[in-house]
């Protein structure tokens, strides 16, 4: 007892700190065996809001932008800071060109990019044809030809 406190109250009396309570091993045994034996259920820790919110949330700001209000305010009133709008806005725009590239089969990519060979072709020539028309006019004009 030369560790406790001894404390005087105002009108004289002296107070004892409480003894502390002795708790039989027996039981601290058995109530860490029942902590042990029942798993507590795992719930996922949620960070932040879902996917599905966030595009709310940034549908709402954009509507509010096209209101008048500016991006500060409009973000402000969403309860979120400027980064995360950008950050939320960036991490939207790769979700949707991911999904874009997902859907395209093989073989569309490939006719697509057949088609853009042919069309480049016809392009180079069309461009080819008239810088020679160009090209004539200018000797015919300084008399080259």
């Amino acid at each position: 007892m030369a560790d406790e406190e001894i404390q005087t109250l105002q009108d004289g009396t002296v107070s004892m700190p409480a003894a502390p309570k002795k708790t039989s091993r027996a039981k601290n045994a058995a109530a860490e065996k029942a902590r042990v034996d029942t798993p507590k259920p795992a719930k996922p820790r949620i960070r932040g809001l879902s996917d599905q919110e966030k595009m709310e949330k940034i549908g709402k700001i954009e509507a509010q932008v096209a209101g008048g209000t500016t991006l500060k305010d409009a973000v402000k009133s969403a309860g979120i800071s400027d980064q995360t709008y950008y950050q939320w806005k960036k991490t939207a725009a790769q979700l949707v060109t991911d999904t874009r590239t997902v859907s395209v089969s093989v073989d569309d990519e490939l006719d697509e990019f057949i088609q853009l060979e042919e069309e480049n072709r016809r392009l180079r020539k069309l461009l080819s044809e008239k810088l020679r028309a160009e090209n004539a006019d200018l000797r015919k004009r300084l008399g080259m030809s």
